[in-house]
């Protein structure tokens, strides 16, 4: 994920915060077959968590992606393994997902799903509530937040107006909690 406003490495649900060492990142989910040799579309894709010669597991195997074709609106792919079409259907609407050590470096400003995860959301010394999930979006990501106090999950958009600061390490999302519509801090 980038800074807000941005366009972004879409992460999904990952398992673990930023430091585990066992935290995975999604990579998207397996689709319908593509030909007869074991090649699938992946659905929810993350193009830079699918390129070929990556490992990814899947129904509890870590596989090598032997295999990558279409867009990276509708990548493609093939693990080492499948080679037949029944293969392919046999894992259908099982999630791929990526070690996050392996997931290739971001950029300035770019976050990945499960180093949110967590984090206390503020707007100064104004505790508003804890990071639960990403969500995407249709024209951006958000930040699902358990308020502090209780009720209603909070949706934060990852924009430029809502967003302060970042920081996974701090464990910490600066908002500006009036553009929220939750009043001055």
């Amino acid at each position: 994920m980038t800074a807000p406003g941005e366009d972004r490495p879409a992460a999904g649900p990952d398992s673990a915060g930023p430091d585990s060492a066992d935290a995975s990142i999604s990579a998207g989910r397996v689709g319908r077959p593509h030909g007869l040799d074991g090649s699938f579309y992946v659905t929810r894709g993350k193009p830079r968590l699918l390129s070929q010669g990556g490992i990814v597991s899947v129904g509890g195997a870590a596989l090598e992606i032997v295999r990558r074709a279409g867009t990276d609106a509708r990548p493609i792919v093939r693990l080492e393994g499948l080679s037949s079409r029944e293969d392919a259907e046999r894992l259908r609407g099982q999630e791929l997902t990526v070690a996050a050590q392996a997931a290739p470096a971001l950029g300035e400003g770019e976050w990945w799903a499960h180093e949110l995860e967590g984090c206390e959301v503020r707007d100064g010394a104004r505790l508003l509530g804890v990071v639960s999930r990403l969500i995407e979006l249709p024209s951006c990501e958000a930040l699902e937040v358990r308020p502090a106090d209780g009720g209603e999950a909070l949706l934060v958009p990852m924009v430029r107006d809502a967003i302060r600061s970042v920081e996974p390490r701090a464990r910490r999302v600066e908002v500006d909690a009036s553009f929220l519509g939750l009043g001055e801090s």
